[in-house]
């Protein structure tokens, strides 16, 4: 099944050892060397209606994908790999 990054913004991510919904895929990263894509992003959750900046967002490594379907891309990790967010909002410079 072929499939582009833009379609991937529209799929949800679910992790298969505890049935939880992640969220939906924000971003990818990719190795610009080897041309491999090494991992999903899903973007933290807005705090306030993004006045105060967002949660941590969630890098999900390419080996902790099960199955890339239609509609889901599965995953399977047992704590949530996180990276900084990015600072969005009025406030979020007063609350770092």
């Amino acid at each position: 099944m072929a499939c582009r990054i833009a379609d991937m913004r529209h799929k949800e991510v679910i992790n298969v050892k505890d049935g939880v919904k992640i969220g939906y895929v924000d971003d990818v990263e990719f190795d610009s060397v080897s041309a491999e894509l090494t991992a999903l992003v899903v973007y933290g959750k807005s705090r306030f209606f993004g006045l105060f900046g967002r949660d941590e967002d969630i890098v999900i490594t390419w080996q902790d994908i099960e199955v890339i379907g239609e509609d889901t891309v599965l995953v399977s990790f047992d704590a949530i790999r996180s990276t900084p967010s990015r600072k969005v909002g009025f406030f979020s410079k007063l609350f770092d």
